[in-house]
């Protein structure tokens, strides 16, 4: 089975993508039978990062935290976006096939015009669905795992490539079917509101270590006294700490909070320490791909090479198809 995952290069990865998205990715990618396809989605994030310097540097982080998780690029693949000229190419063949009401029902846009105003709405905003089909569609993709938020967009690229199928009478594209795990939980920040870059309340696992410490100790908790019992189940440190603890560490820390005499301080070192601990292999290897470019760039253009070849067969189909060869 092809799955498809595209990650838009808008930030660092923080530690709800990791938990939410690039753990779980990563390990349907390993299950037998399965090939896994993750592009870095740079087009994507022109739309709201403008400033080319912080976006090369997402980009890098990004490719760097997928290599330090074991993302295996011999049976899988890993590129660019903007590397591979046929997602640009694609995307403007399904704009000619694509309704102006269905982009104008889609939610996300209309979330956009409700808070910005229209006239703040690029049109790279407003057809950005399309450019989401055309990265779906050219790779044949069988499964494409996404959040809640973007059943919709799956929805319309089924129907766009429907569409185009049927202009054809031809199996011009694979329809892809969406994952959306219903079981994934909404990771806090450390403010309680859901983590995200937008709301600059996540915590970056892969931030030198006093750095990393200084945002855990920002975590909120109330004013119950030190010596008092504690409910760990409205705590967010502790919410935080059961994500990624084990089941003995977890219980342990129930009972500090139970017991009384046990601070949020400690807790909040005790976090500290479990990610630094847990995560240790997984900052070493980022640490090596960001400060040695030439290996991160030459797995990069590797998988934009095998990219290119399936994208490449797409387009030759679709050309076809259409009359352009």
């Amino acid at each position: 089975m092809r799955i498809l995952t595209g990650i838009q290069s808008s930030g660092r990865p923080h530690l709800g993508n990791i938990l939410g998205a690039i753990a779980p990715a990563i390990k349907l990618s390993q299950e037998a039978g399965n090939e896994s396809f993750l592009f870095i989605a740079d087009l994507h994030s022109l739309t709201t990062l403008r400033d080319g310097e912080s976006l090369r540097e997402f980009v890098r982080a990004i490719a760097a935290t997928w290599l330090a998780f074991g993302y295996d690029t011999t049976h899988n693949t890993i590129w660019r976006q903007s590397r591979v000229p046929e997602h640009a190419e694609l995307a403007w063949y399904l704009n000619c096939f694509t309704p102006m009401p269905m982009l104008e029902n889609a939610t996300s846009y209309k979330d956009k015009v409700e808070k910005l105003g229209s006239s703040a709405v690029s049109a790279g905003l407003f057809t950005y669905p399309i450019l989401q089909a055309a990265d779906i569609l050219l790779y044949d993709a069988d499964l494409v795992p996404v959040g809640k938020d973007q059943r919709q967009h799956i929805e319309m690229t089924r129907d766009i490539a429907s569409s185009v199928n049927h202009q054809y009478n031809s199996e011009v594209f694979v329809l892809p079917k969406p994952r959306i795990d219903e079981r994934i939980m909404t990771i806090p920040g450390i403010d309680g509101a859901k983590m995200s870059k937008s709301y600059g309340n996540y915590i970056d696992i892969f931030q030198p270590a006093n750095e990393l410490y200084k945002v855990i100790k920002k975590i909120k908790s109330d004013s119950t006294p030190l010596e008092d019992p504690k409910n760990p189940d409205t705590d967010i440190t502790f919410q935080l700490y059961s994500l990624i603890a084990s089941d003995e560490q977890i219980a342990d820390m129930r009972q500090n909070y139970d017991n009384g005499g046990y601070g949020y301080g400690h807790a909040k070192k005790e976090l500290y320490e479990l990610i630094l601990m847990n995560y240790a292999t997984e900052r070493e290897r980022f640490d090596f791909y960001m400060t040695h470019n030439d290996e991160l760039e030459k797995v990069l253009r590797e998988g934009e090479e095998k990219a290119r070849a399936v994208a490449r067969q797409t387009i030759e189909r679709v050309r076809t198809v259409m009359g352009f060869n």
